[in-house]
């Protein structure tokens, strides 16, 4: 796989889920390493696939319910003010949420830090003492795509909606090291932990929640608290989570209860197995890559329905496009499934290199049928493919091939 090299980069200023699921059944989500294949439920939200506790203040219309740990937004739900709404919001969980109760008073949350000259625990409070950033970023889980992917790789059927652009406020990382006398010597990886309740009798590194980044990625991480300017909620890791713009969701870990600064990758699963690049029937494993930074990626949103025709004459195409690790520079569209392309016109505020840009291009169809594609080109000149990077389970597709539409113009 082709990984854009880490480096300093610019910061951008600017319930009950513990409870039984609805699917089955006591037993806590698995991990991503071992979660069967999915079915997608692309109806309406039902009776037979609700919205579980945690998310009942979700917008249903909006939603593709999957399981209980694992919604997608609707390719058309998206919105075009380039941030996404938070009842729209994608959810995915690789343990069931805690108990609702961690939010009732979120400022009375604890996270410990190690690996530090005077490690110590902060309470949320605390922290909001230390200083405040927000950063406007596209929060993705690793497996957005998968569903494109021909050999059916295990997990849940994301095709584009596990994914969405918002805004964290929370403490810089940096600061956090500074009130705690810097980093002792010798540190490879920032660390997360999880607070997912792990059920007793089962070993935690078979389940907990806890991931490995390079230091590179404390330049722009922060300790949010804060999501679209509200608190944030269970559902999408309060009432604190560690964020790391540029990498994919699962490494912004939820309910953080520990920050570290290690020599070592986390011993877990989910960092040692899950998560990692490995070649189509291999198992993931510490020899192949992890799955860190995004690549550049876009898609177009509207008209994706081929069982609803578009009206012959001037056609609004619009999508999202995201540049990974730098600024999303140019975007363009076919209307021909690749043959041809047209420069696309970004709309709405620049947000920053980790954001997403809306777009839209105007075309005159007329009747037929049409393969709407778009590819995004970053800062760093890097172009989206054509073609997916094949993997085991179906990580990282940001191939412009895959996210085509084909769509009937009458």
């Amino acid at each position: 796989m082709e990984h854009t090299t880490n480096k300093t980069r610019r910061r951008l200023l600017a319930t009950a889920g513990g409870a039984v699921a609805w699917a089955g059944l006591g037993a806590p989500a698995l991990a991503d390493s071992t979660e069967p294949k999915s079915q997608s439920n692309p109806g309406p939200v039902s009776d037979a696939k609700p919205l579980p506790e945690y998310a009942k203040w979700k917008d249903a219309d909006s939603l593709i319910v999957h399981s209980a740990n694992t919604i997608e937004t609707r390719r058309t739900a998206f919105g075009s003010s380039g941030i996404t709404p938070l009842d729209r919001l994608f959810i995915r969980n690789n343990v069931a949420p805690p108990s609702s109760d961690i939010v009732k008073d979120p400022d009375a949350w604890q996270v410990k830090i190690e690996g530090v000259k005077n490690p110590r625990t902060f309470t949320v409070a605390e922290l909001k003492n230390l200083g405040m950033e927000s950063v406007a970023m596209v929060l993705q889980c690793s497996g957005n795509g998968r569903a494109y992917f021909p050999h059916d790789p295990s997990g849940t059927q994301w095709t584009v909606g596990a994914a969405g652009c918002v805004v964290f406020t929370g403490v810089p990382v940096k600061e956090v090291l500074k009130a705690t006398g810097g980093m002792v010597d010798g540190m490879k990886y920032m660390t997360g932990t999880g607070g997912e309740e792990i059920p007793a009798g089962l070993d935690p590194n078979s389940i907990m929640v806890e991931r490995s980044v390079p230091l590179e990625a404390i330049e722009d991480a922060l300790l949010a608290w804060e999501i679209n300017g509200v608190p944030l909620p269970l559902a999408h890791g309060g009432p604190l989570r560690m964020i790391i713009p540029g990498y994919t969701g699962v490494n912004n870990v939820k309910y953080i209860k520990r920050l570290a600064f290690t020599e070592e990758q986390s011993p877990a699963n989910i960092q040692q197995n899950s998560y990692r690049m490995s070649p189509i029937g291999v198992k993931g494993s510490p020899e192949h890559e992890s799955v860190w930074e995004m690549p550049p990626k876009s898609w177009i949103n509207i008209p994706s329905d081929p069982e609803h025709p578009v009206k012959a004459g001037k056609v609004a195409i619009s999508g999202v496009a995201m540049g990974g690790m730098s600024e999303p520079e140019k975007i363009e569209v076919s209307i021909n499934g690749g043959k041809d392309w047209q420069e696309a016109e970004f709309i709405g505020p620049d947000l920053g290199k980790y954001a997403w840009r809306s777009f839209v291009l105007v075309a005159d169809l007329k009747p037929g049928e049409y393969e709407l594609a778009s590819r995004v080109t970053n800062d760093d000149g890097q172009t989206q493919p054509e073609n997916r990077v094949e993997n085991n389970r179906g990580y990282i597709n940001n191939s412009w091939r895959d996210h085509m539409v084909k769509v009937k113009v009458v």
